[in-house]
Protein backbone atom coordinates (compact mmCIF):
# COMPACT_ATOMS: atom_id res chain seq x y z
CA UNK A 1 0.00 0.00 0.00
CA UNK A 2 2.59 2.75 0.66
CA UNK A 3 5.72 2.64 -1.19
CA UNK A 4 8.64 4.09 0.80
CA UNK A 5 11.16 3.18 -1.83
CA UNK A 6 9.25 5.19 -4.53
CA UNK A 7 11.55 6.50 -7.38
CA UNK A 8 10.19 10.17 -7.84
CA UNK A 9 12.32 12.92 -9.33
CA UNK A 10 13.44 15.98 -7.47
CA UNK A 11 11.03 18.27 -9.54
CA UNK A 12 8.17 15.89 -7.86
CA UNK A 13 9.42 15.84 -4.94
CA UNK A 14 10.09 19.83 -4.99
CA UNK A 15 6.45 20.75 -6.11
CA UNK A 16 4.95 18.72 -3.22
CA UNK A 17 7.13 19.79 -0.47
CA UNK A 18 6.28 23.22 -1.93
CA UNK A 19 2.50 23.12 -2.19
CA UNK A 20 2.65 21.56 1.67
CA UNK A 21 4.60 24.39 2.90
CA UNK A 22 2.62 27.03 0.93
CA UNK A 23 -0.28 26.08 2.58
CA UNK A 24 0.97 26.50 6.14
CA UNK A 25 2.55 29.91 5.05
CA UNK A 26 -0.88 31.42 3.29
CA UNK A 27 -2.20 30.49 6.51
CA UNK A 28 0.65 32.93 8.52
CA UNK A 29 0.70 35.19 5.62
CA UNK A 30 -3.34 35.90 6.21
CA UNK A 31 -2.81 36.50 9.74
CA UNK A 32 -0.23 39.30 8.96
CA UNK A 33 3.16 38.00 8.26
CA UNK A 34 5.46 39.08 6.10
CA UNK A 35 5.08 38.07 2.69
CA UNK A 36 8.57 37.81 1.73
CA UNK A 37 9.52 35.93 5.35
CA UNK A 38 6.57 33.52 4.43
CA UNK A 39 8.22 33.21 0.95
CA UNK A 40 11.72 32.82 2.38
CA UNK A 41 9.98 29.40 5.00
CA UNK A 42 8.51 28.28 2.02
CA UNK A 43 11.39 28.09 -0.18
CA UNK A 44 13.92 26.67 3.02
CA UNK A 45 11.17 24.00 3.96
CA UNK A 46 10.56 22.68 0.30
CA UNK A 47 14.44 22.52 -0.05
CA UNK A 48 14.67 20.91 3.26
CA UNK A 49 12.02 18.31 2.53
CA UNK A 50 13.57 17.44 -1.00
CA UNK A 51 17.20 16.91 0.72
CA UNK A 52 15.37 14.19 2.88
CA UNK A 53 13.88 12.68 0.12
CA UNK A 54 16.64 12.27 -1.85
CA UNK A 55 19.12 11.17 1.19
CA UNK A 56 15.89 8.38 1.82
CA UNK A 57 15.30 9.95 4.91
CA UNK A 58 11.54 9.68 4.80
Amino acid sequence: MYNKNSDQDLLTSGVIAALGAGIVTSFAVSQGQNPLVALGITIFSALVAVLCSQLGLI
